[in-house]
């Protein structure tokens, strides 16, 4: 079989004002980016936004595996699926960050026969939206430095700055810095860091702002450091929020493409799921379920991670429900949840699966528990053996959730009819979605909340500094907030070591703090980083570019 990225540069695209047109939008609606990517701007809105809302479908997935789970491809199968049906369907997903795609995980684009297009385009620099981020960011670092340099006016505690500066790329060694070396001509020497910029706050405000006063109000909203009297300092005191929206203006656009059979696509906003909320734009989300029958989304990671911030932060703040939940398993991963090595995956172990299917009964029951009706894919490969995929069918039915098997990634949408048929069943049940918590509950019970009805936990502990920063936002009264809880995404508890169903487990909790623009509480937990490294081969290794602008090796 052809490489992804093989497969992707032999298909022919329709020119995407045709694919535009599908949707009933004009050529001079759309703001060009070449022959096949185009921004959505707001006059598409205003003619859409009268629409009722057609359904949405979020994809979601048990905790990733070496052995790989599938879950974008499972997303964009799914979508072609319905669209070779008769459904009017659109996808909504994230956009890839540079990060895992030079580093270990790769891109989001898809694979096999089930990926959106252009694909090395959307992996590498795509319309810009990152570098838009990313340049927002760093330019409110630079307001900060700068107005301490020239005088500080607003007397802000030069040991007391959260705010950090961003690059979309794996870099350790930029994790802890210091700043304004060499003398008062450099500014004010402070200690500093940098994220990946899809950990921004300014990431999840543009994925979570509705249009471009709310992205300004928001951003106006971010508290970068408190002053000399302990009281926060935000955005809007440096008068930088006017500039940073500037610098977003197409940025805030959702972007349209198409998979590999011309089903329409919004890819926007890509923030991870495991260091902070793990969900696409809601403009581009709630514009999808106004100009299609059916919206097929999806949340980073595990559904302990990106499925539960769909329910308790962007449905919250959206005002939108998921009328079903896709999650995706595979019986490799499911194995090696059940204690085989990777490279004995695919030898046949019931046994093993026995095993470790209890990380993908966790994630039904969890799914189940938020209200929505859900359908289990399993994304087959020609090692299962068919006593294993009865088993995991079977044991799905005991559990009240329909099985599918899943072969998207070799046969494109027809690959995922049965898949599509059982959720269009499934959505015949109304869902009865609610957040697992009122964000009025104070801070350590929304914690405890999601620890012990998500992840199954036994409870919670602080350190002594995310102890001390409850107690400053509350007396702030900037509790009342979503959680968005960072940790680990290999396991439902905070250590990556503990596989399938982890109980009785405690989550450590270091750090807390506020995203105010974005609206939500991050709480980081065990040995995450904001600010991943790269791994000792790089995928960055094996990608080149011909004499004639051909890419290789980027899959």
């Amino acid at each position: 079989m052809l490489s992804d990225i093989e497969i992707a540069q032999a298909a022919k695209m329709d020119h995407i004002r045709d694919v535009a047109a599908s949707l009933g939008i004009n050529e001079d609606e759309l703001e060009y980016y070449g022959k096949y990517k185009a921004k959505l701007g707001t006059e598409v809105w205003k003619k859409f936004a009268g629409n009722e809302n057609g359904r949405l479908v979020l994809v979601t997935a048990i905790n990733p595996t070496p052995a790989g789970e599938g879950k974008t491809t499972t997303t964009i199968g799914l979508g072609d699926a319905l669209s070779r049906m008769g459904k009017k369907c659109v996808l909504a997903l994230r956009e890839p960050s540079l990060g895992p795609v030079m580093g270990v995980k790769g891109g989001a684009a898809g694979g096999g026969y089930s990926q959106v297009v252009p694909m090395d385009d959307i992996n590498l620099h795509f319309t810009g939206d990152m570098h838009a981020i990313t340049a927002a960011n760093n330019l409110l670092s630079a307001m900060i430095d700068n107005h301490i340099h020239q005088g500080n006016e607003l007397d802000i505690d030069v040991t007391n700055i959260v705010w950090k500066r961003v690059v979309d790329t794996n870099d350790r060694a930029l994790r802890k810095i210091v700043v304004g070396m060499g003398g008062h001509i450099n500014g004010v020497p402070r200690e500093d860091g940098f994220m990946i910029t899809v950990a921004s706050e300014v990431m999840a405000i543009l994925c979570l702002a509705n249009d471009m006063d709310d992205l300004k109000r928001r951003l106006g909203e971010i508290i970068i450091g408190y002053n000399r009297g302990g009281q926060p300092v935000k955005a809007s005191d440096l008068h930088a929020e006017g500039a940073m929206a500037a610098l977003m203006k197409d940025a805030i656009h959702p972007n349209l493409v198409q998979t590999l059979e011309h089903t329409p696509c919004l890819i926007h906003g890509g923030p991870f799921a495991n260091i902070a909320h793990g969900c696409n734009s809601v403009q581009a989300t709630t514009l999808a379920m106004k100009m299609a029958d059916y919206t097929i989304t999806e949340a980073g990671f595990g559904a302990d991670l990106g499925a539960e911030k769909f329910m308790d932060i962007k449905c919250r703040m959206a005002g939108i429900k998921p009328d079903a939940v896709v999650i995706v398993a595979t019986v490799r991963a499911l194995k090696y949840n059940g204690g085989v090595k990777k490279s004995d995956l695919k030898i046949p172990n019931v046994e093993a699966l026995k095993n470790g299917i209890v990380n993908l009964e966790k994630h039904i029951e969890n799914m189940k528990n938020f209200g929505a009706p859900v359908v289990v894919a399993v994304n087959r490969f020609d090692t299962d053996s068919d006593d294993e995929l009865r088993y995991v069918i079977d044991r799905c039915a005991e559990l009240g959730a329909d099985c599918a098997l899943s072969e998207v990634f070799a046969k494109g949408g027809e690959g995922g009819e049965e898949l599509a048929e059982k959720v269009l069943k499934a959505m015949e049940t109304p869902s009865e979605y609610h957040p697992v918590y009122d964000v009025n509950d104070s801070i350590a019970d929304k914690i405890n909340a999601i620890v012990t009805k998500i992840y199954g936990g036994a409870g919670v502990e602080y350190s002594a500094k995310a102890k001390k920063a409850i107690k400053k936002l509350e007396e702030l009264g900037l509790d009342k907030k979503p959680i968005c809880i960072a940790k680990t995404q290999y396991s439902l508890s905070d250590n990556q070591a503990l596989l399938g169903r982890p109980e009785g487990f405690t989550v450590n909790v270091s750090e807390i703090r506020v995203s105010n623009g974005a609206g939500f509480i991050v709480a980081e937990t065990g040995s995450i980083m904001v600010m991943p490294g790269l791994p000792k081969v790089p995928a960055a290794n094996n990608i080149d570019i011909d004499n004639n602008g051909v890419i290789s090796g980027l899959f």
